[in-house]
């Protein structure tokens, strides 16, 4: 049974992939045009911009907007099934640590460490959402910083800063659950490389 949930929640992890990726192409439309997922397209009198293909941003703004939702609810079928699987594991006896690298999802490890600092909000369409950071998560590692060698949010920035276009692993406590993850701090149609808002926990 783990063995059908594995494969079930790898397929999802390449349909996720898939969606990313389109997303990216979708965001260069963007990018190429000059505007994010909010410019206007007309001018203060109502006429089409005409260094923007308006036809094509709109179709570009449309499609990203359908794909973060069908990402999100990938994202929750992940959660949902590595949730499912590790507890079937557990009822079998399985031990499979090649699997938990695959799937990137609950370390024991990390469950005696403490979580540093707060996720309080996503943007949509950042690189942080499509990561599938959820606002409210704990943050346990965030790359080379934990708590016990965490000072300030300058630490963060500085792995951000070194990390950009670079997969950065994260850490992260939802609830009474434990995820491991990465993210690609980048540049997006926000600000920042993140998308994100965190701030430190009183420790």
């Amino acid at each position: 049974m783990s063995g059908e949930i594995r494969e079930e929640v790898l397929k999802l992890m390449q349909q996720k992939d898939r969606i990313e990726d389109e997303i990216k192409e979708l965001t260069s439309i963007l990018t190429k045009n000059g505007v994010g997922m909010n410019d206007p397209l007309v001018d203060a009198e109502g006429f089409p911009i005409n260094t923007i293909d308006v036809y094509q941003v709109r179709h570009a703004r449309h499609r990203i907007i359908c794909l973060q939702n069908d990402h999100k609810a990938i994202m929750k079928q992940v959660e949902n099934g590595l949730h499912g699987y590790y507890s079937t594991s557990a009822s079998e006896g399985i031990n499979n640590a090649q699997s938990d690298v695959e799937m990137r999802q609950v370390d024991p490890i990390i469950i005696h460490k403490t979580p540093f600092a707060k996720v309080t909000l996503v943007s949509q369409g950042s690189p942080a959402e499509l990561s599938g950071i959820e606002a409210d998560d704990l943050i346990v590692e965030f790359g080379s910083v934990n708590s016990t060698n965490f000072k300030n949010m300058m630490d963060i920035a500085a792995v951000v800063q070194h990390s950009e276009g670079q997969q950065l692993n994260l850490k992260l406590q939802r609830g009474d659950r434990y995820i491991v993850t990465y993210l690609i701090p980048k540049k997006w149609s926000g600000k920042g490389l993140l998308g994100c808002n965190v701030v430190p926990l009183n420790m």
